[in-house]
């Protein structure tokens, strides 16, 4: 397995929820790139946004003041979206079960189990505000 990665493209944007549409023509642009396949796609579309929205609404708590970056690296084997938000960070390691009977009606609290479902990898650092979610190119 590879482990040099290139890096493809990075950018910067407040937290704005309007912003969703930056992060989804960054995904796009990466995604046509390097000719990922329509099901691949969908499910980084949906893992990368939910990880954005997330850096937005938890991490920054929408202070437009402060900023999500997005970058993209590859190599021959796994495709990489690092997202860092400027918030405090989160316990990752104790979020409530999305499954769980008590939270099954919850219109919120399912963007991790997503991420995770969807991504081949998900590591959290910096205490939460930084997101690396790993997609293998070897299907």
């Amino acid at each position: 397995m590879e482990t040099h990665y290139k890096e493809i493209e990075t950018t910067s944007f407040n937290s704005d929820i309007h912003n969703i549409s930056i992060a989804e023509s960054f995904i796009d642009t990466v995604c046509n790139d390097l000719l990922i396949d329509e099901d691949n796609y969908g499910n980084i579309l949906i893992a990368v946004t939910e990880a954005v929205n997330n850096a937005m609404q938890h991490g920054n708590r929408m202070d437009q003041s402060k900023l999500i970056q997005i970058s993209a690296f590859s190599n021959s084997d796994e495709l990489r979206f690092v997202i860092k938000d400027q918030g405090i960070g989160f316990d990752f390691n104790s979020l409530p079960d999305p499954t769980a009977p008590e939270n099954i009606e919850k219109e919120t609290g399912r963007g991790v189990f997503l991420m995770r479902s969807l991504a081949d990898e998900v590591v959290f650092e910096d205490n939460g505000s930084k997101v690396t979610l790993i997609f293998s190119l070897q299907k």
